[in-house]
């Protein structure tokens, strides 16, 4: 059993392909997901590259994804050090990397940079890695 923690890209491309997730596998993210990919899902239906329905949609389909939202204390404490220690101006992607050195075996990111920093603290995984 894998456990990854997932970010909103990757929770917008699940939602955007259907794609199972192997039941071996366990989810995690921080609450704040559910905010991120509801405002982008929000912007890209105001720039007519979505429409409402299918917008609607995809939030279905997370709704059902069996993922754990978690951000307790400790994550916050946790985010706050890992924010500090990059240089990151806020605590939200540091969100990510804190639930992942806390609870899970890898984070599963689309972005080349996000990959690239938080493999110097965590294991790294690609949707190939999630999907498998």
């Amino acid at each position: 059993m894998a456990r990854y923690v997932i970010e909103p890209d990757v929770a917008l491309a699940l939602a955007a392909r259907e794609s199972g997730i192997p039941s071996r596998h366990r989810l995690f993210a921080p609450t704040l997901l559910r905010s991120q990919v509801l405002a982008q899902l929000y912007v890209e239906v105001q720039r007519g590259d979505l429409s409402r329905k299918e917008a609607g949609r995809r939030l279905d389909y997370l709704r059902t994804l069996p993922l754990r939202l978690l951000g307790d204390r400790v994550l916050q404490r946790v985010a706050w050090d890992v924010a500090a220690e990059f240089g990151w101006p806020d605590t939200f992607v540091a969100e990510y990397v804190a639930l992942t050195k806390l609870q899970a075996d890898a984070l599963v990111t689309r972005d080349p940079e996000l990959a690239r920093a938080a493999s110097k603290v965590i294991a790294v995984a690609t949707m190939d890695d999630l999907l498998n």
